[in-house]
């Protein structure tokens, strides 16, 4: 199978596109029962159960891909799931690696660049956070519109250069009207949810109070170690992004006594917003198949 065969559906892509590891990585999947796919994505921290909602679901483990790593991070099984939902096909990577387990800029989009190779059109990627403002509720979910890049490093600098000249580097990543058709879904489900601005820091320790303090001045809602290296990828190589994170514990720096958050507890918080995350995936994935989503 060659480059142009998985991702031939898909618009042409812009400032780069995936090594040919991705592709090589690719082709093991279709070869092993895995399909290409018209969206892929990343589940986070406590949602990986939602790829068994797939219909016709089938399953690797990712370190057979030959490409992704394995991740050490509590709640990331580590399999790549292909399946529809709604006829759509679906690629789902259960679990992402993270920087603060060793790995390099150049392997934190490596998930990102198969799931291109697979030859997806748009990615939903989701996390757990940390939230940062007074109102919010554990388990709210954040639709990110923005983010703020406290590790800056090139991410998605190791894609394979595009063949279209130079292109201005990107500022903005997210696309509003997805934005508000993802926080439209969470409303028909009932989940409770807002927009907001992503803090990107390396852990793997949970932020100081002051910490916090300095990124609520900073602008941002939510904060958490990992997404922006795939969403700046993402965008690189032409996909649409949608990126939704899960608040699942709400920073209190000014409080008297300190309540100490563990990797299970955050599992657990997390899995509360399964119901929002699958109802803006339904959305997704009507807008793809071109039929409104009305009632998903």
């Amino acid at each position: 199978m060659s480059d142009g065969m998985i991702g031939s559906n898909r618009p042409r892509l812009r400032m780069g596109r995936p090594r040919a590891g991705a592709f090589e990585a690719a082709e093991r999947v279709v070869a092993g029962g895995g399909c290409p796919a018209t969206i892929g994505v990343v589940l986070g921290t406590g949602l990986r159960g939602l790829a068994d909602r797939l219909t016709g679901k089938w399953a690797m483990p990712s370190t057979e891909t030959g490409w992704l790593k394995k991740s050490t991070a509590t709640g990331h099984a580590g399999r790549i799931v292909c399946g529809t939902l709604r006829g759509v096909p679906i690629a789902m990577l259960q679990g992402r690696v993270h920087g603060y387990e060793g790995f390099p800029p150049e392997t934190l989009t490596r998930g990102i660049e198969l799931l291109a190779a697979l030859g997806v059109g748009q990615v939903l990627l989701t996390n757990a956070s940390g939230g940062l403002k007074h109102d919010m509720v554990g388990g709210e979910l954040v639709i990110v519109t923005d983010h703020i890049d406290m590790v800056r490093r090139p991410w998605g600098d190791a894609l394979e250069p595009d063949d279209l000249g130079e292109v201005p580097p990107r500022t903005r990543y997210y696309d509003p009207e997805l934005a508000d058709l993802a926080l439209a879904a969470t409303r028909r489900v009932d989940v409770i949810a807002r927009k907001g601005v992503y803090a990107f820091l390396s852990g793997p320790t949970y932020e100081t109070r002051s910490e916090y303090r300095m990124l609520r001045k900073m602008g941002a809602d939510v904060v958490g170690m990992s997404t922006v290296p795939e969403v700046v990828a993402a965008t690189r190589m032409g996909l649409d992004v949608t990126v939704c994170s899960v608040a699942t514990n709400v920073a209190k720096p000014d409080a008297l006594t300190h309540v100490d958050t563990d990797a299970e507890d955050v599992c657990r918080m997390a899995a509360t917003a399964a119901e929002g995350v699958w109802a803006i995936l339904e959305t997704l994935a009507a807008r793809a198949a071109g039929r409104p989503c009305i009632s998903c």
